[in-house]
């Protein structure tokens, strides 16, 4: 958001790089966190099986019971409203409700047995999507913090702009395009009762404002609108860059008096803030400022040039075309585009009160466009090189209430994941009887992140400076889902 807030892993002698770098890090041998930066880009990375991520977040929790772990024969008080129906994937029974993902179950891989602790929405939020237990604890807090963990996204966007990795040099790029987008809005933007949140897990936290995510802004139109469901005229899908004017508008006299106006700014805030935080805010500016100066840029973020076809296969509703917009980015050469199920009330898919709406509604519009994105990604040849990713923070209780709402339940819930050489038509981890626990070993959020960074070429055992500059670890007690992988 344009804000002004802002392999064998081992060393000569048998001693590991993680136990060296611990060494390192904590001041031994002389090395300084530049030197030892050096080193870690010295070490053979991890060959990139990914280009770029689209990672979905159905955010508020969908039920595993209503989606990817039906359970038929489970008491009437459990196994929910809807018929399961056979898919591609052996042994894979799906909802009656997402007849369009059954079809085509052979090109995406479903982990059934996700798990953590946190059984809260912002802190899971945070989990899934940076690897890290949030350190605000259970009903103390909602909004991000400078001192979140960054999100994937964001180390994506750091390791890019330092040009540590392989993937610093991606499919041809289209000039001043960011690293991390985050469409179509941030969390927590449209809530009901004019409360707005940030939710965390999506920042650069303390990396540094620098690295958030470039965010678009969609505005709510109707206080009527379809909680669940919203529909958006191509008046609403604007795709603004948050905090800047329309793109029509942005004339280059315009833009040149906008960035004007930022640099006077600029100038009193350096009277005022540390030189750390003005080169943070200074490289979020550039970039923002950069990307709506671009012409191709600009294009690549206006739906007008898709065909109706392909825009009525992804569904005219919010969730649709931003999943389409996230698809137009990645062929452009944006690395980690996050997709948020967002909705008029910010909660989505927290289906306390009934599942009519699950039924009616979300899963409906998951189905289209979820199904749409892959068979899009495989005709433009860019499956092979695109991680899908798609989860919520959550699952949901197994015990439903007398209308079929389900609570909150992290203690298991499904993901699917797709492209970039994940094998389709399986699936990982086994739960028990009634969908409320794993008989296997659970899959961490720490492995999820595990998982992402392995694909993108990213070691996750590599080591970045935190706000005090102290090297820490991407990802600790995680590792890679290795079996997701032909």
């Amino acid at each position: 958001m344009l804000n002004i807030l802002g392999r064998p892993q081992t060393v000569c002698g048998g001693v590991s790089r993680r136990e060296l770098l611990q060494v390192a890090g904590a001041g031994l041998f002389g090395m300084s966190l530049p030197r030892l930066l050096h080193a870690e880009e010295s070490h053979s990375p991890v060959a990139p099986r990914a280009k770029s991520v689209i990672f979905l977040y159905l955010f508020g929790g969908p039920s595993q019971l209503e989606t990817f772990d039906l359970k038929p024969k489970a008491p009437n008080k459990i196994r929910g409203p809807y018929l399961p129906i056979a898919s591609r994937t052996p042994d894979l029974l799906i909802s009656e409700k997402l007849e369009q993902c059954a079809a085509i179950s052979d090109k995406f891989a479903v982990v059934r047995t996700l798990s953590h602790s946190f059984n809260d929405h912002s802190g899971g939020g945070h989990y899934v999507q940076t690897g890290k237990r949030w350190h605000i604890p259970i009903g103390a807090g909602f909004n991000a913090t400078p001192q979140d963990w960054p999100s994937i996204g964001s180390v994506v966007e750091y390791l890019s702009q330092h040009k540590q990795h392989q993937f610093s040099q991606p499919r041809t790029r289209e000039e001043g395009l960011p690293n991390y987008v985050v469409v179509p809005n941030s969390l927590g933007k449209i809530q009901t009762h004019s409360v707005l949140l940030q939710r965390p897990g999506e920042y650069g936290g303390w990396l540094g404002r620098g690295y958030d995510p470039i965010t678009t802004s969609v505005d709510k139109k109707d206080a009527k609108d379809n909680p669940y469901y919203r529909i958006c005229s191509d008046e609403e899908l604007t795709f603004q860059i948050d905090g800047l004017i329309s793109q029509d508008a942005m004339t280059l006299d315009r833009l040149g008096g906008r960035q004007s106006l930022l640099a006077q700014f600029d100038q009193k805030l350096r009277q005022r803030d540390a030189q750390k935080s003005l080169t943070a805010y200074d490289r979020f500016q550039q970039r923002a400022l950069s990307l709506v100066a671009s012409e191709k840029t600009r294009k690549a973020m206006d739906l007008r040039q898709e065909s109706d076809n392909v825009r009525d296969r992804y569904g005219r509703h919010l969730f649709g075309q931003s999943t389409l917009m996230a698809r137009r980015l990645v062929e452009a050469g944006v690395r980690y585009v996050t997709v948020h199920w967002d909705a008029p009330d910010g909660y989505g898919w927290d289906s306390h009160l009934n599942s009519k709406d699950v039924g009616d509604h979300l899963m409906p519009g998951f189905d289209q466009t979820f199904s749409a994105l892959l068979i899009d990604l495989e005709e433009r040849g860019l499956l092979d090189e695109t991680l899908v990713v798609c989860l919520g923070e959550m699952g949901r209780t197994p015990l439903a209430n007398a209308n079929w709402g389900r609570d909150h339940w992290s203690t298991l819930f499904p993901a699917l994941v797709a492209g970039a050489g994940v094998r389709g038509g399986i699936v990982l981890g086994q739960s028990d009887k009634d969908a409320a626990y794993a008989l296997t070993p659970p899959y961490k959020p720490e492995d999820f992140a595990a998982t992402i960074y392995h694909a993108l070429g990213i070691d996750p055992e590599i080591r970045l400076p935190d706000g005090q500059g102290r090297p820490v670890g991407l990802v600790e007690d995680g590792k890679p889902i290795l079996e997701l992988f032909g």
